[in-house]
């Protein structure tokens, strides 16, 4: 049983294709003061209809086919503006480029834009949200720590989760006769459809014979555990809910995807870095003409199974950052002119794809840290070393997804963050996520986000 439903992402993206072509209809209907003929509909929507298929593509890089949280949901209308722009702009050169049409509608673009954008947005905000079943299942959770009591409160404070915690019993405050109380409330009660449980608490195991009583008398029971259930919800793992038979079941892979995720590293890399020489002469000419020092660092880096491994990169700070930082726990090197500019459109990295080919790096996984940093996480953050069962990436689960990650400084709190989305990428990882993490990797890339 999953609480959190997949299927929204297809109801929102055949929403948005239905919203194109009302749009383009909407949109002729005011370029041309009158109902459109379907000779000069059908006219227009042969070409637009490859555009849909594009603009699609745009509107899952910008994050509209994501999770929409409450943070998302406060930035949608900016968010639909940005990317309906885009999409003007790829039609403008769609139709310059592509002259077989027998189009250049400059008037329909921009009436298209005002169009389109009035009613994706009243779709996903004034419609879609009633498109959903108001229905809520009622649930109890059971279990104790942040990353539970983080939960109960998501899911209590956005009603666009289909169901609700009806009773929430923190096991560390609850002696176990509550907890068993609470179970036979659970079996009793008819609207009461499912309890969320941490499996590997010593409170649930005296209440499991009542609960699976209960499994057999009640027309519709769940039993889910409450790792699972804060994946689906925050997409990351509950470090507070985990434990070590957890990490060592969640490492194996099958041997095949490992194969082919080496030849894609090498491919994509191998055509990566060929491309990225074009730009080397104009970077290496700024970095001298900006302060003279050295061209390219190299860094030490904690690679796959702890083994040390060098990386290269274009100096964009003032020295070669080692980790090694004064009580402040931040770095006294600076970032350069030109660096702020490196790392604003990541040029900084392109000699990175040469360690993906050598094998040192894949495309995805999680960050390659510094030694000196590497070391005290991992002997301050439980289960940090279980990032070393994988090779760390270029980009990655975490890189994409958490936005606050400490760079040149030591944050605990923030690392430990960056460990929860490192960890559900080990659980979880296979191509088709590589391919996801790749695309968002271009959406930020294009965004300038967390440079």
């Amino acid at each position: 049983m999953s609480l959190v439903p997949k299927r929204e992402y297809v109801v929102l993206l055949f929403g948005d294709v239905i919203i194109f072509v009302i749009s383009l209809w909407g949109t002729l209907g005011l370029r041309y003061l009158g109902i459109p003929s379907p000779d000069l509909f059908w006219l227009h929507l042969v070409p637009f209809s490859i555009l849909f298929a594009a603009w699609v593509v745009v509107f899952f890089l910008a994050g509209l086919y994501g999770r929409h949280t409450r943070l998302f949901r406060s930035r949608l209308a900016a968010t639909i503006l940005y990317t309906q722009i885009v999409n003007m702009v790829i039609a403008a050169l769609f139709f310059f480029s592509i002259p077989a049409f027998g189009l250049a509608p400059k008037t329909i673009l921009l009436l298209y834009l005002i169009v389109s954008f009035v009613l994706i947005f009243f779709w996903r905000v004034g419609i879609y949200p009633h498109v959903r079943s108001r229905r809520r299942l009622k649930g109890v959770l059971i279990a104790s720590g942040p990353d539970a009591q983080a939960l109960a409160l998501e899911v209590a404070s956005d009603a666009r989760y289909p169901f609700a915690f009806e009773y929430v019993i923190d096991t560390a405050h609850a002696a176990s006769h509550e907890v068993i109380q609470q179970a036979c409330r659970v079996a009793e009660e008819d609207d009461v459809t499912f309890l969320v449980v941490d499996l590997s608490d010593k409170a649930i195991s005296a209440a499991l014979p009542i609960i699976y009583d209960a499994a057999f008398h009640k027309h519709q029971f769940a039993l889910l555990d409450a790792t699972a259930l804060y994946q689906e919800v925050f997409e990351r793992e509950p470090l507070s809910l985990i434990n070590y038979e957890w990490v060592l079941g969640n490492v194996s892979t099958s041997r095949v995807y490992d194969i082919l995720k080496r030849v894609i590293d090498i491919l994509c890399a191998t055509l990566g870095a060929l491309v990225s020489l074009i730009f080397y002469p104009f970077i290496i000419l700024a970095i001298k003409l900006d302060d003279g020092g050295e061209i390219l660092i190299v860094q030490q880096r904690v690679g796959r199974y702890q083994k040390p491994i060098r990386i290269f990169k274009f100096r964009s700070m003032s020295g070669n950052d080692e980790g090694k930082y004064d009580d402040s726990g931040k770095s006294k090197l600076k970032v350069t002119r030109v660096g702020y500019w490196l790392r604003l459109l990541r040029l900084d990295e392109f000699p990175q794809l040469w360690n993906v080919i050598r094998g040192d790096l894949s495309l995805v996984g999680p960050r390659p840290e510094l030694p000196a940093l590497a070391a005290q996480y991992s002997a301050r953050i439980p289960y940090y070393n279980a990032r070393y069962l994988i090779a760390p990436g270029l980009t990655g689960w975490a890189q994409v997804r958490h936005d606050r990650d400490p760079h040149h400084g030591t944050d605990m709190v923030e690392t430990k963050m960056k460990l929860s989305y490192d960890l559900y990428y080990l659980a979880h990882r296979s191509l088709l996520l590589d391919v996801f993490i790749l695309l968002q990797t271009v959406r930020i890339f294009v965004t300038a986000r967390g440079s």
